[in-house]
């Protein structure tokens, strides 16, 4: 049985990722662009849990469809945890990717410690209320200078033993990524609904 999930982001490289890494459920996936007249979540929560929550609960409830929403952040540990829960807006409002790169990089020059790490928190909502959430987490390091052509984001600093998710193909990145183990601990989840 094939079932309805909307996906609530309108971030086209996040949505992209989340499509693939859903693609062996049997689901039929529709997403915010659908939904004329929703206006974006404002993600004013402290905690990456909590905005996903909020996202996609606001979400299902606006569709009537069970939602997946997630919510991303690179924690960096000489920044103390920064840009964390800020990452998307980091260098401002209106900043693009490579202006939050840049600003992490300016940052980290002269400094040693390059350890960071990224965490994902997925929620799955119903319109009348939130089934599960889950989380990946993933360490590695600050690379200092940009390095591969993939990826989004602040994929081209965040180096995995030795390579950045940027250097990485998708299917290497969705092995293991943050995005891939807070999906991964869903998909149990998402099963049974297909089932249900």
């Amino acid at each position: 049985m094939m079932r309805d999930i909307l996906i609530a982001t309108h971030n086209p490289d996040k949505l992209k990722e989340l499509e693939e890494l859903v693609n062996p459920l049997k689901l039929r996936l529709y997403f915010l662009r659908e939904l004329p007249g929703f206006y974006p979540t404002e993600e004013d929560q402290e905690t990456l849990q909590k905005n996903a929550m909020k996202k996609a609960l606001e979400a299902a409830k606006y569709s009537g469809l069970i939602t997946l929403a997630d919510d991303t952040g690179l924690f960096i540990e000489a920044l103390n945890e920064a840009p964390g829960i800020m990452s998307a807006r980091f260098a401002g409002n209106s900043c693009s990717y490579s202006d939050n790169r840049q600003k992490v990089l300016r940052l980290l020059q002269n400094i040693q410690n390059r350890k960071a790490y990224f965490k994902t928190a997925v929620a799955l909502s119903a319109p009348d209320g939130i089934i599960a959430v889950t989380e990946g987490r993933l360490e590695g390091e600050i690379t200092t200078e940009e390095r591969g052509n993939n990826g989004f984001g602040y994929d081209s600093i965040f180096a995995v033993n030795g390579k950045t998710y940027a250097e990485m193909n998708a299917d290497e990145k969705n092995r293991l990524s943050h995005r891939a183990l807070a999906i991964k601990s869903l998909i149990p989840i998402l099963q049974k609904i297909i089932n249900n």
